[in-house]
């Protein structure tokens, strides 16, 4: 089944002028080591992510469905994107034309972030009210610890699609994909290609990076399937518009009393930090064995 995401451009925004985009307004978490902030007035969604004191994103928050994110899927309803058939699909932090994700509860400690929101559709810009997300936040060390929630209160039952646990949408440097492949025996990088590729995982661990081969390494424990996609933007390479997309995905049918919960962690460095980081400070917050 090729993925959603596949028909998603780079200029889902290049239309709206900037006065249709709202104020933001942003709380940060700084540690001394690594700084997040998340978008309080759109979903309190994760949309900035760099080195304490560096004023370089690892994220790519270039429109509301970008971030790092909650996204769901279930049955075409009749919507419309921007010309294009959808389905329901309750998004974090907002829909295309920029309405953004109303957020119910918001709590922040010294290195920890709670939020409880409603999640819009992303085709209408409608609060779907039989959703809520969750999502806790914790600094530890170099390591971002994110904990996201959905729950689904309404009667429906929604054939199985693919879920990304979560969408995540980096800066348009980190272009190249590291992981393990089905079947392969060592890691590799690859860039890929427009539309969504899938990948099948031996390993649940991941990284994007530059040419340098630094960049952001992900761990999403229980993970055995990618969809991925590089986003040119245009003809400029600092264009704004261009990205490059990942998530974890896992087939799951959304029905009466589904609540989903799952892990992911980010931290900041090379193939040797992210190997050290994830065994000695993730797998113990995880719970489960990290495999290197």
């Amino acid at each position: 089944m090729k993925h959603l995401l596949s028909i998603l451009i780079a200029t889902w925004c290049s239309s709206l002028c900037a006065e249709t985009i709202p104020k933001e307004e942003w709380t940060y978490l700084d540690n001394g080591t690594i700084r997040i902030g998340v978008n309080r007035s759109a979903g309190a969604t994760l949309g900035w992510f760099s080195l304490s004191q560096i004023e370089f994103n690892y994220l790519n928050r270039f429109d509301l469905g970008r971030y790092l994110q909650q996204s769901w899927y279930g049955d075409e309803d009749g919507s419309d994107w921007n010309g294009k058939p959808w389905r329901w699909n309750p998004v974090q932090g907002g829909n295309w034309q920029y309405v953004p994700a109303e957020v119910t509860s918001f709590e922040t400690g010294e290195f920890r972030l709670t939020s409880n929101s409603i999640p819009v559709h992303w085709a209408t810009g409608e609060n779907i009210e039989d959703v809520s997300f969750k999502q806790t936040i914790e600094l530890h060390g170099p390591v971002v610890a994110i904990e996201f929630e959905m729950s689904y209160h309404g009667k429906k039952s929604h054939k199985a699609r693919h879920q990304e646990l979560p969408a995540i949408f980096v800066d348009h440097t980190l272009k190249h994909l590291h992981c393990l492949k089905a079947g392969e025996s060592e890691m590799t990088s690859f860039v890929p290609g427009w539309p969504n590729e899938r990948v099948s995982l031996t390993r649940d661990w991941f990284a994007s990076l530059n040419d340098d081969g630094h960049g952001i390494g992900i761990w999403a424990p229980g993970a055995e399937e990618l969809t991925c996609y590089r986003a040119e933007g245009g003809p400029a390479p600092q264009s704004k518009g261009a990205c490059s997309y990942l998530a974890p995905i896992k087939t799951m049918a959304i029905e009466p009393g589904f609540t989903y919960r799952y892990h992911v962690f980010l931290t900041i460095g090379t193939i040797p930090h992210f190997k050290n980081r994830f065994h000695e400070i993730a797998a113990p917050i995880a719970q489960v064995p990290f495999l290197p």
